[in-house]
């Protein structure tokens, strides 16, 4: 039965190939989503082995945090672009979870030398999460959470408000605008736990500076960052 769905599988690629997510050429056998090439060649930050990274340094000053750290620069016109476009608005959740577990891989030893209690994605308000059908942002945190062996929570941090598009807003309207607009639910049961926040990508910063300080709030949280990629240009 396996020899003839690979032989299914096999045809079916001849009318319908399979391409990879960030440079557009066709997948060969074994390889899902992104091509070999592209997985060893994308641009990598390695932030996490810089003592002051490019996204400390922009969240410096707005919220208290451990560590922030990002997977790819994110630059428009390019491979990573094409993998954020494809992860959102392509109906490929599932490269969310890829791009989770490989970099796990990446900060393993790092996080085990700065572990955290718990991986939280960045929730959607529920009117985007219908129109998309699911929270980019969550899958991601599902590959962290896979690949680093730390629990991973959907559930505990909600978008209570549909602030307005904030392309036009200077930073500090875009701050003022992510005001309030998270709520924490049963915060006694996140009292005292270290809280890597997950975003897919990272550019002004204030939808993480919005959920930071909604869970700042409770006793003895201490707040970390972890973005799939962050704007450089």
């Amino acid at each position: 039965m396996s020899t003839l769905f690979t032989y299914l599988e096999d045809f079916a690629s001849l009318f319908f190939p399979k391409t990879c997510c960030a440079c557009g050429h066709s997948l060969v056998k074994n390889e899902e989503l992104i091509c070999t090439s592209c997985r060893y060649n994308l641009p990598y930050t390695e932030f996490h082995l810089l003592d002051n990274n490019m996204l400390q340094m922009h969240l410096a000053g707005r919220f208290k945090f451990e560590f922030s750290i990002a997977c790819l620069y994110y630059y428009k016109q390019s491979k990573v672009q094409n993998l954020i476009h494809n992860f959102k608005y392509k109906n490929k959740p599932e490269l969310g979870v890829l791009l989770g577990t490989m970099y796990a891989d990446h900060i393993k030893y790092f996080i085990e030398a700065h572990p955290v209690d718990l991986i939280m994605p960045v929730p959607l308000h529920t009117k985007k999460l219908r129109q998309r059908g699911y929270n980019q942002s969550a899958y991601f945190a599902q590959g962290l959470s896979e690949g680093l062996g730390i629990p991973a929570d959907a559930l505990s941090l909600k978008r209570v408000v549909d602030t307005d598009s904030q392309t036009s807003m200077s930073r500090f309207d875009r701050s003022e605008n992510m005001k309030e607009a998270f709520k924490v639910e049963n915060p006694s049961l996140l009292k005292g736990r270290h809280i890597m926040l997950v975003d897919d990508v990272v550019t002004t910063g204030s939808t993480l500076e919005g959920c930071a300080l909604a869970l700042l709030d409770i006793e003895g949280v201490k707040i970390s960052v972890a973005a799939a990629a962050m704007s450089a240009g």
